[in-house]
């Protein structure tokens, strides 16, 4: 692994720690979160709609390419190729999702596709139910809730994450352990209409831990 790609891995990060809890699938995780962070950078740095929009759809088209050529030599993609998971599952209602907040923002089209995409790349399968659609979209709402300079914006990310909180416990047997954690940690604060906290504070990780010992 490069060393550019190891400084993508940042292990104090939620997505790092959550990978942990996927078994032997965990390089590919690590990477996937990575990965999403790279998008999250991109959006964030950029000023101009249409020049966001083209640097997606680079991404599309690199993590897309049956010859492997487009992008070689960018580290995540070349990672990526050399675990065997590219193309990502999900990876285009990803890329859109992250798309819905660049120029006017749409976050019921950025809650659906940044995190079911972000949830079925995780999962590694293109079918899946329904409601993991909605339990990504809880988290993606609840993480933009944390990351955002506007409390404008923040409550009503947390707001409509409470309009796709899931109805029951499903059945989670069926996706990766890290997913039910993240749903659990998002669902916490959006219930009680709270934004995600800055960082992984103390409160959080012992939280985590017992999600990932209990379910809850």
């Amino acid at each position: 692994m490069s060393e550019s790609v190891r400084k993508s891995l940042n292990p104090g990060s939620l997505g790092f720690i959550l990978s942990a809890y996927a078994g032997v699938d965990a390089p590919k995780h690590r990477l996937i979160w990575a990965l999403d962070g790279r998008f999250g950078q991109l959006v964030t740095t950029t000023t101009e709609p249409m020049i966001g929009r083209i640097r997606l759809a680079w991404w599309n088209d690199a993590l897309t390419d049956s010859n492997q050529l487009m992008g070689r030599g960018e580290p995540l993609v070349d990672e990526l190729r050399r675990l065997k998971v590219v193309p990502l599952a999900g990876l285009t209602q990803w890329l859109d999702g992250w798309e819905c907040l660049v120029g006017e923002m749409d976050l019921h089209g950025y809650a659906a596709g940044r995190g079911g995409g972000l949830f079925r790349a995780l999962a590694g399968q293109e079918e899946l139910p329904d409601w993991l659609t909605r339990a990504g979209a809880v988290w993606a709402l609840w993480d933009l809730s944390g990351h955002c300079s506007e409390q404008r914006i923040a409550e009503e990310a947390v707001a409509f994450g409470q309009q796709y909180l899931l109805d029951k416990d499903p059945d989670w047997s069926v996706v990766p352990r890290p997913l039910r954690i993240a749903y659990q940690l998002a669902r916490h604060d959006v219930e009680r209409g709270r934004y995600a906290p800055v960082g992984l504070t103390p409160t959080r990780y012992l939280r985590l831990m017992r999600i990932g010992l209990v379910g809850r």
